[in-house]
């Protein structure tokens, strides 16, 4: 079977971080490239989820960020309160 050279940009830091997690499974770059792509062709789809934020993620960060803010002040808020504040956040 015949090979190809195959070249790509990536950051310096990424580089060297990726050669040395390879290093340490025991294999170089060469080979994990090669398995990224068996497996893509292998499963016709990319190994991992690719997904950008979501609402519900921006929402669920937000509720996260009330439920600190609350916790740490003195003051205690109404249901009516809340509720009016998530409206205001999603809408």
């Amino acid at each position: 079977m015949e090979t190809l050279n195959l070249s790509v940009r990536v950051n310096a830091n990424d580089k060297k971080s990726f050669e040395q997690f390879c290093d340490s499974v025991g294999m170089n770059v060469s080979t994990a490239i090669n398995m990224f792509i068996k497996a893509v062709l292998r499963e016709q789809k990319l190994p991992f989820e690719v997904r950008s934020k979501t609402f519900d993620d921006t929402v669920y960060e937000k509720l996260q960020q009330a439920e600190s803010e609350m916790s740490n002040a003195s003051k205690r808020y109404s249901k009516e309160e809340i509720l009016e504040s998530m409206n205001k956040m999603i809408g």
